[in-house]
């Protein structure tokens, strides 16, 4: 599943084409995706004009004129594409099978297509005055690239907790968006074992480990997201961002950590797999 970098990366790359774009035409080709379409989706959007394009975690937030917010989620294997006036590396190339191009957006900018070959994406509309409340987002925790996330925020967080670290770094309701390949990259950064009990942080490791998390989340924007199997920038350009990856699947390699002889180790935890460095996570 694409995590807040890859998302991040894809809202950057549309917000060129789409921001200020009227949309002209909807065309839905199947009723539904991982859920079905609200109710005269096409008709509600057809006519808007864009005027923002907004991440919340890992959801897409293109805020219409009209007060209304088209929210779009990627799920497994979703992807935009632009097929004209493009804004311009997974392992495997994402899918530009027709056989998967499910909605076509045509814009004054040109034609943006939803692809997704797995369905488990969905897009929904909302009204903005209450998004906050929606039941996409009432749950959800601080985000981990703004002001509000910092040593003391993890600390308050996780005071009293005995779940372990990265189970607590992972949980939606604590912090947003962030997800498996970026929790490890951090937790090595910080050299904070992801089993230990996340109440147990000091200060100065909660510390350490909010600029880790900051650190990892930016660089992987920068470096255009992680490229594991389906996902792509808006151009259609692959990220890199795994070509750095420090632990996350390099299992029975050596860690890279300086003076450290240590070999990283894998374990499941909760059915994914976590990857760390046992002689300097502690």
């Amino acid at each position: 599943m694409p995590e807040l970098p890859e998302v991040e990366t894809v809202r950057q790359g549309l917000a060129p084409f789409l921001v200020g774009s009227r949309i002209l035409q909807v065309d839905l080709r199947r009723k539904d995706l991982r859920f079905p379409f609200p109710e005269n989706f096409s008709t509600r959007l057809e006519g808007r004009r864009i005027v923002a394009l907004n991440r919340r975690a890992k959801y897409l937030l293109a805020h219409l004129d009209d007060e209304q917010v088209l929210v779009a989620h990627l799920g497994m294997s979703g992807s935009f594409r632009l097929e004209a006036g493009t804004v311009g590396t997974f392992k495997f190339p994402r899918s530009k099978n027709p056989a998967h191009d499910h909605v076509a957006f045509s814009l004054e900018t040109g034609v943006m297509i939803y692809n997704d070959p797995r369905r488990f994406g969905f897009m929904t509309l909302a009204q903005s005055s209450e998004l906050a409340d929606h039941p996409y987002f009432v749950g959800l925790g601080v985000e981990p690239l703004s002001n509000d996330f910092s040593g003391e925020s993890l600390n308050q967080l996780f005071a009293g907790k005995s779940a372990p670290l990265k189970s607590a770094l992972l949980d939606q309701r604590n912090i947003a968006g962030l997800g498996n390949i970026y929790v490890c990259e951090a937790l090595h950064r910080a050299k904070l074992s992801p089993m230990r009990p996340a109440g147990s942080l000091t200060e100065k490791a909660s510390d350490t480990l909010a600029r880790a998390v900051r650190q990892v989340l930016q660089e992987a924007i920068e470096a255009g997201g992680s490229s594991l199997r389906d996902h792509r920038q808006a151009d259609g350009s692959l990220g890199y961002f795994q070509h750095n990856f420090r632990v996350y699947d390099r299992e029975g390699q050596a860690c890279v950590s300086r003076a450290c002889q240590g070999t990283i180790t894998r374990r499941t935890q909760n059915g994914r797999s976590t990857f760390y460095c046992p002689n300097c996570q502690s």
